[in-house]
């Protein structure tokens, strides 16, 4: 069961969902907008999600169209008879010529660009990729439309891990350039926010709780 099955609010609570282990995560390369399928592992990982979540009463779920976050949540999308919104908004950064390289290979190849983006990833892009607060606005505008149309209950919304941090950086109040070095986002995991009155508030951060220690033990996540 999750950790918050069966709680209902008359405000609106987001959970944020990572899509499953693919061989990119599994490898610690850059994968933005290139578009892996789930490893077994990842499938194994969308079905504990499943699982532990099916319970919650879901007033809308939306997605990126990804095929990793596609495949992460239509388990439970066809479990429940609940329609998937696909929004590009939601899309993971582009990682423009860093995609499909090592971190390595990036270092060796665009160390200056590299080395700009480390600093202030908000600002400086990789190379020919976006920005984070390109992604920022996009994914902002896919929020803001969730909550003009659900201003209650639970939505669940499944993206990417940089996506889901700078989303998270954005609703509470952290520098969006140190996305990547306040926020752990690994693969499978579920984060929650919710709105009320005083604004945002972070009720659960990258919980794993509903994979078995296998699933979290594995490398690259």
């Amino acid at each position: 069961m999750s950790p918050l099955a069966g709680e209902t609010f008359l405000a609106l609570s987001l959970y944020f969902l990572r899509h499953g282990q693919t061989t990119f995560s599994r490898d610690n390369v850059f994968c933005g907008w290139l578009d892996p399928e789930l490893t077994p592992e990842g499938m194994e990982m969308t079905k504990a999600f499943t699982e532990a979540y099916q319970s919650i009463p879901w007033r809308a779920i939306f997605s990126s169209p990804m095929r990793r976050t596609v495949a992460t949540v239509q388990p439970l999308c066809d479990a429940l008879g609940l329609r998937m919104e696909s929004r590009t908004g939601l899309k993971e950064l582009s990682y423009g010529k860093w995609e499909g390289q090592s971190v390595e290979t990036v270092d060796r190849d665009y160390h200056d660009d590299f080395i700009r983006w480390l600093a202030d990833p908000a600002w400086f892009p990789p190379s020919s990729g976006e920005l984070a607060v390109t992604v920022a606005s996009r994914a902002l505008a896919v929020i803001e439309e969730i909550k003009q149309r659900h201003p209650h209950g639970n939505v669940l919304i499944v993206s990417h891990k940089a996506t889901i941090r700078i989303i998270l950086c954005n609703l509470l109040g952290i520098d969006v350039g140190r996305f990547r070095y306040r926020l752990e986002m690994p693969v499978g995991s579920i984060s929650i926010v919710r709105f009320d009155a005083q604004g945002p508030l972070l009720r659960m951060l990258a919980d794993r709780s509903h994979l078995n220690e296998h699933l979290r033990s594995l490398p690259g996540t």
